[in-house]
């Protein structure tokens, strides 16, 4: 399985993406996708060649209609999602696998108002166009409306990043300690992992780690003069993760 990079890379190509894009609805040959789009079928064998390594495509050898030698199908592999914001105080880049499972396992993590197409398509008869095209119609709708909610949100987040930046400026003292702070707020829900941090940074372990001993320090200090509440530990105590957020 690739990963952000890896995948952002691979679909850069406009042509790679017109590939998939073919695929995506039904198995092809390469000759049938050079004639489709108008490149020559030795640059399709390469790209897919390249789709083939890194799991986005598979092929089988199909026996030929007219008596020839078998042809290779191609047709795509994988499901996942790429998604990036940027914006001011906003980098957030995921690659986000789709989940497996028919419609019964997938309805507890859907909107109630898709709950008739779950029982329409739980069972094994095929669907008319028209039954379908009503479905999908359902479905794009629910889709536009998590797409504004989402948007909303990373709005919201956004503007966290932007009023928590000015604290980050005046409590932090080098560029370091600022990334530090930047990299606990962009996981705010897990520990950091110091050691990938400091390489990211090319600094010493043991430097990050001071650093982020003064940080927890400052963040209990912080919850609890926000909270008005008393906090009591040994000295150097671990700054539980649940207080961060």
């Amino acid at each position: 399985m690739v990963d952000f990079d890896e995948a952002l890379d691979i679909l850069e190509n406009k042509a790679r993406r017109a590939i998939l894009k073919r695929l995506a609805k039904e198995p092809h040959y390469p000759l049938q996708l050079s004639e489709l789009l108008e490149i020559s079928q030795q640059a399709v064998v390469k790209h897919l060649r390249v789709l083939e390594e890194a799991g986005f495509v598979e092929s089988e050898k199909v026996p030929s209609v007219k008596g020839g030698p078998p042809k290779k199908m191609y047709t795509v592999n994988q499901s996942f999602s790429l998604r990036l914001d940027l914006g001011p105080n906003l980098f957030r880049a995921e690659h986000r696998t789709m989940p497996k499972g028919g419609p019964i396992r997938l309805s507890s993590n859907l909107p109630g108002d898709l709950d008739s197409v779950v029982d329409n398509i739980g069972t094994r008869r095929r669907l008319p166009l028209v039954e379908a095209m009503s479905m999908l119609s359902d479905m794009d709708k629910a889709l536009e409306r998590i797409d504004e909610q989402r948007d909303a949100i990373i709005a919201l987040h956004q503007q966290v990043m932007q009023k928590v930046a000015p604290t980050i400026d005046e409590s932090s003292e080098t560029y370091e300690e600022r990334q530090l702070a930047h990299a606990m707020l962009n996981h705010p829900r897990r520990p950091l992992d110091l050691d990938l941090f400091s390489q990211g940074l090319r600094i010493q372990s043991m430097d990050a780690e001071v650093m982020m001993d003064g940080l927890r320090e400052r963040l209990l200090r912080d919850f609890a003069s926000n909270t008005g509440s008393l906090v009591a530990a040994r000295e150097g105590t671990p700054l539980p993760w649940w207080l961060a957020r």
